[in-house]
């Protein structure tokens, strides 16, 4: 599919998918790069709390990152490093975080991943990741009534989200106001090790949207060309008044649930099949089969990658955490509302 649309396009429109795709990709890496450091920090035992990473789930993620413009909203899951890399969280929040520096966005006062910036779209996350649409839902209300228009919300979550009443109370609220939420679900065929036969009974979550009313889609969550083409039209349709759109991809989580889960529940047919694709891999092959990159190029942007997460690790390491003697430790939604973001 992928080659006959790219027979089909003018100079300028390959140029410009090239572009898009080599972004992607390389916000990919970049994510993936960083969860590894992650990864092998708390195996160190250099991190407290749990690590929860996005491997084989950055196709999906980026886009939905890159389908945004400034003004949206972004409520990213768990796995969704890559998406908020895109989307313009930098890549010291995220170490600034897990190593619970006083500098970070959530100035110390949590373990890892409930990180965000409001202010600037991206929503820190609520564990429970069906509450999360209801949050969107409702910033695009207030939207609404204050007359602002042309923004659009992505709200990520799991298969095993899904399966909540938040999730129904969400979508169907969003559908009756014909809000632009874009609800994007990374069906990776574990909700932590429960298989999706014992979630839900239809042959696939996008059978859900024409009963709420909503426009569905279908991805191949290991495919990064698909994932943007996908991503983009969603959230193109929802800008344009087209109302909520519901994204079902199909991957495989490639990891356990977060560093301390051996993933043993995992299906080896599954691993073997082509849904246990590497996103990554798959993406890099597909660039050298286009010679929009060739593997010194590939090698090149790895360096770089590893150059910058080790760069901001030192950097971050070296910073103090909260003084429990000095610090002020009133909600950050009352007192601290008003201040500017930690430079």
């Amino acid at each position: 599919m992928v080659s006959s649309v790219l027979s089909r396009e003018t100079g300028a429109e390959a140029a410009s998918r090239r572009e898009s795709y080599i972004e992607a990709y390389r916000w990919m890496l970049l994510a993936r790069t960083l969860d590894d450091k992650f990864a092998s920090l708390y195996r160190a035992g250099k991190l407290q709390g749990g690590v929860f990473l996005g491997r084989g789930q950055e196709a999906l993620s980026v886009a939905a990152g890159l389908a945004l413009r400034k003004g949206d909203v972004f409520a990213p899951l768990i796995r969704d490093l890559a998406g908020r890399l895109a989307f313009g969280e930098p890549v010291v929040d995220a170490v600034r975080t897990y190593y619970g520096s006083a500098l970070g966005p959530m100035r110390g006062r949590d373990g890892n991943v409930h990180r965000g910036r409001p202010r600037e779209g991206l929503l820190p996350m609520i564990s429970h990741l069906g509450a999360m649409i209801s949050v969107v839902n409702g910033v695009l209300f207030a939207r609404r009534m204050k007359g602002v228009a042309g923004t659009v919300g992505v709200a990520s979550i799991g298969d095993g989200a899904t399966s909540t009443g938040s999730f129904h109370e969400a979508i169907n609220q969003a559908a009756v106001e014909k809000l632009p939420l874009v609800l994007v679900i990374a069906n990776n065929q574990y909700a932590y090790s429960t298989f999706t036969d014992r979630q839900f009974a239809c042959q696939a979550l996008v059978d859900k949207a024409p009963g709420y009313g909503v426009t569905g889609w279908t991805v191949n969550g290991t495919d990064l060309a698909d994932c943007l083409d996908v991503l983009t039209s969603a959230v193109a349709r929802a800008r344009g008044g087209g109302g909520p759109q519901l994204v079902e991809a199909h991957l495989l989580r490639l990891c356990g649930h977060g560093e301390h889960d051996d993933a043993g529940y995992v299906d080896p047919r599954l691993k073997s099949s082509e849904m246990g694709r590497d996103c990554l891999k798959v993406a890099e092959e597909f660039l050298l089969k286009q010679d929009w990159a060739g593997r010194d190029q590939l090698q090149h942007w790895r360096g770089e990658s590893i150059e910058k997460v080790d760069q901001t690790v030192a950097q971050v390491q070296r910073e103090a955490g909260p003084d429990p003697y000095r610090e002020d430790w009133c909600a950050l939604a009352s007192k601290h509302l008003s201040e500017p973001h930690p430079s």
